[in-house]
């Protein structure tokens, strides 16, 4: 239950001097706004932001009774997309410091940020609304800090327990009560832990509640050995045997098991690519035009997140580049909805501007329109909510919950 009637800001300034695009923008006007924070002006026009979507998009969200949550981690950014009673787009978004890993649903989101590992749950019952029309509200109730370990994605394992590819320790970790992190698994090629980023560990793939697959730029050992291995090191390996399932890609992430086959984004090469669990035979899928991180599945199809190429670091020499040029086009940011029968680019969204690039995206279904409140502040201060008690406060006797 609730003492308050749930309802909060739909738009919030940041310190970062983030872009904000706001529910009060419909995305058919590609909204753009810029950061409130006292002495960020220059640096909210810098990272301006313009969101444009397909004609169908909003219509895709409704029809499949579903919506998107995908961070940024360039800028530091939550975005939740979903679709309003009118039925035009609503897009609201909270800033963080470097959000990375997403997993959720209707009820509960987690996120990595920097040093914390934060927890959201939804706090509306299916009648109540959140500023009238958002059917889901997500208030942070827990913070774990992890310190900064490069944290990519995260996952959940049947005893409840959180796992995330701890990228710069080259493992899978859990969180410790006392520590930054416990170590629960390691690649075999890696030969101890240490805080150098051996083989830019970075993607998990569950499966029944147990980690199944991970991917890795390279297999090697040797303080940020990857960065040399970026065109075609990339690998999947099978937590549960320690084999690799698939080695010569460029730069993989987000390995996902769907529809009984592995799917992963080659990155690198810009392709949505599936692979035979039992021969190991790879099918390219579709060619996304940009570099892939952030994959989720619903109703026959694929989300994928895009992010900008870029020409100089860890993203340039890579074949994306050239598959572009062949096909006479540019990357591209945004999130691109994938049949994955045919490989057809259904529906989209887009951004220019300032955020360039994304790490991870998710469905969230049966959800129509959500919201968040930030991690701190007086909009978080001030949302109080309480949970009934197992009996009437009038009857005597402590009660000890079974």
């Amino acid at each position: 239950m609730s003492d308050t009637k749930p309802d909060a800001p739909q738009t919030e300034g940041d310190p970062s001097g983030g872009a904000v695009p706001t529910d009060a923008a419909p995305a058919e006007a590609s909204p753009q706004a810029a950061a409130d924070a006292p002495g960020a002006q220059q640096d909210a026009q810098q990272l301006q932001t313009n969101i444009s979507c397909s004609r169908g998009f909003p219509q895709w969200l409704a029809m499949h009774n579903c919506s998107l949550a995908f961070t940024s981690y360039q800028t530091g950014q939550l975005f939740l997309v979903g679709v309003l009673p009118n039925g035009a787009l609503s897009i609201h978004q909270r800033n963080f410091v470097r959000a990375m890993g997403l997993i959720g649903d209707s009820q509960r989101l987690l996120l990595a940020g920097l040093a914390q590992i934060w927890r959201f749950e939804n706090v509306l019952a299916p009648n109540e609304r959140a500023n009238e029309h958002h059917d889901r509200l997500y208030v942070p109730r827990r913070g774990q800090t992890v310190s900064d370990l490069d944290v990519h994605e995260l996952g959940i394992d049947t005893a409840g327990r959180l796992l995330f590819v701890n990228t710069k320790y080259s493992c899978l970790a859990t969180d410790s009560v006392v520590h930054s992190f416990k170590p629960v698994w390691r690649p075999p090629y890696i030969s101890k832990l240490a805080p150098e980023d051996r083989c830019h560990l970075n993607g998990l793939a569950m499966e029944n509640g147990v980690p199944r697959y991970v991917t890795s730029v390279s297999t090697t050992d040797i303080v940020d050995g990857w960065r040399n291995h970026r065109r075609d090191g990339g690998v999947v390996v099978d937590v549960e045997t320690d084999k690799i399932v698939a080695d010569g890609l460029s730069m993989p992430h987000s390995p996902r098991i769907h529809d009984g086959a592995l799917w992963v984004l080659d990155s690198g090469n810009g392709y949505l690519t599936r692979i035979d669990r039992e021969s190991g035979s790879r099918e390219r899928v579709a060619f996304c035009p940009g570099f892939l991180r952030g994959l989720s599945f619903h109703a026959g199809h694929a989300v994928v997140g895009l992010s900008l190429a870029r020409h100089e670091g860890v993203f340039s020499g890579l074949p994306l580049q050239e598959e572009l040029e062949k096909r006479g086009g540019d990357a591209w940011c945004g999130i691109q909805i994938v049949n994955q029968r045919t490989g057809d680019i259904v529906e989209w969204l887009r951004l220019e501007g300032g955020i360039r690039e994304l790490f991870d995206v998710r469905v969230l279904p049966g959800v129509r329109c959500p919201m968040a409140l930030p991690t701190f502040g007086p909009d978080l201060a001030s949302f109080i909510t309480i949970e009934a008690p197992d009996r009437p406060l009038s009857e005597r006797g402590w009660h000890v919950p079974g």
